[in-house]
């Protein structure tokens, strides 16, 4: 199995990367990082209150993207997409609309995701998503 990466795994691993070597990400899984996710973190990088900041967090991004790959939103990804978003709407139960881009992409390919404590209620609501918390 593999993990996806959520955004607030990905904010957790950047300002802590120890994380990453102290069992919080087993090194025998492949881990990968939905598009939406690669584009939250570079949004983090452009609104880095300095040079210097967006500079440190480019680099510690550069360096998680070296070991992960980024993964596309494609068509069958939008199709699980819509099936997560049409069940949390029925059961008003809604979630964020870049966390159902994520679900989507860990349901399609069959891995967990892997979330930060204050994300995972939520992530908790989409059916049959395994989530892990860093």
């Amino acid at each position: 199995m593999g993990l996806i990466l959520d955004t607030s795994a990905l904010v957790a691993l950047e300002r802590c990367p120890d994380l990453w070597m102290s069992g919080g990400i087993p090194s025998e899984e492949l881990v990968v990082l939905p598009a939406i996710v690669w584009a939250e973190a570079l949004a983090g990088v452009r609104l880095a209150d300095s040079v210097q900041r967006a500079a440190r967090r480019l680099a510690r991004l550069e360096a998680i993207r070296k070991i992960t790959r980024v993964h596309p939103f494609t068509d069958e990804i939008a199709e699980q997409y819509a099936d997560i978003f049409s069940d949390l709407h029925k059961r008003g139960e809604m979630i964020p609309q870049n966390d159902i881009q994520v679900a989507a992409t860990a349901r399609f390919l069959g891995f967990a995701v892997l979330v930060g404590q204050r994300d995972e209620v939520h992530f908790r609501r989409v059916q049959d998503l395994n989530v892990r918390v860093l």
